[in-house]
């Protein structure tokens, strides 16, 4: 393939990262146009490497971040055209909130991220951990486990209150979860596939979300359970064994993009 083809095949993609990061279609859009005006002026700019993307977006982010006015984080809680999630965007520190949307909303691993933004793999880890943590900050919630393995339970419930969020339930079966569910609804829920007692978490989070509009990440040994077809759709899944880091950043993506993410009520509980 042809640097151009090759080049042309990322821009839908740059787009949507370009609109994230400066906050509306029109102004991401703008330094598209002028990352590719700026290929085009100066093929040079484009800098040699095997992986094409790489090199166009850290083009964008050299235009970008040209723009004095592009060096400084907006304040928390500024109104904005495209609602929560912008404000939740917009409360994340600069350079971090820069490798959440590659990290998060690209795809891009630690070694991509870190070669995009000009840093070690260590700070780009770094990076991408400081804006979990500020998401976390501006989205604790109320968390629900459905897990049937003790030991998973416990790993999974000090990942979540080690981000901020609160654990209000543990369900070891499908029965439990539903019983868990009191008068507040959980603003995110953890889900194995396989209970206890054979029952399904699949089904327990199903009935669940008949009555409530909630993230779920589903932590399972069984993903290919998901070929099937059936609902909910797997947006967000975690394959056991599971990294910490993986599942941290999961969990902010989770919040982050469900525009329904909120912080929790001081009297929010649920039923153990």
């Amino acid at each position: 393939m042809s640097v151009s083809r090759d080049i042309s095949a990322h821009l839908p993609y740059l787009r949507r990262f370009a609109r994230a990061l400066v906050g509306t279609r029109e102004g991401g859009d703008a330094y598209v146009l002028a990352t590719l005006e700026a290929m085009v002026a100066d093929p040079s700019r484009l800098r040699a490497h095997d992986d094409h993307r790489i090199s166009l977006y850290r083009l964008f982010l050299q235009i970008w971040s040209a723009a004095p006015i592009n060096a400084h984080t907006d304040p928390v809680g500024a109104a904005h055209a495209d609602g929560d999630e912008r404000r939740n965007l917009d409360a994340i520190s600069l350079k971090p909130r820069i490798a959440f949307l590659l990290s998060a909303l690209e795809g891009f691993d630690l070694e991509q991220v870190a070669e995009t933004l000009d840093v070690s793999e260590a700070e780009a880890e770094a990076l991408v951990e400081l804006a979990n943590s500020e998401i976390a900050e501006q989205i604790a919630t109320d968390v629900l486990i459905i897990e049937d393995e003790p030991l998973i339970a416990h790993d999974l419930r000090s990942i979540v209150e080690e981000l901020g969020h609160r654990v209000v339930g543990m369900a070891r079966t499908h029965r439990e979860a539903i019983a868990s569910i009191g008068d507040a609804e959980p603003g995110l829920i953890l889900a194995d596939i396989q209970l206890a007692d054979g029952s399904s978490g699949l089904e327990a989070v199903n009935e669940i979300l008949g009555s409530m509009s909630t993230p779920v990440i589903f932590v399972t040994a069984y993903p290919e359970r998901f070929l099937k077809g059936e609902p909910p759709e797997p947006a967000f899944l975690i394959a056991k064994p599971f990294s910490v880091e993986s599942l941290k950043a999961v969990i902010s993506q989770a919040l982050f993009f469900n525009r329904k993410s909120r912080r929790r009520e001081p009297q929010t509980s649920l039923r153990p």
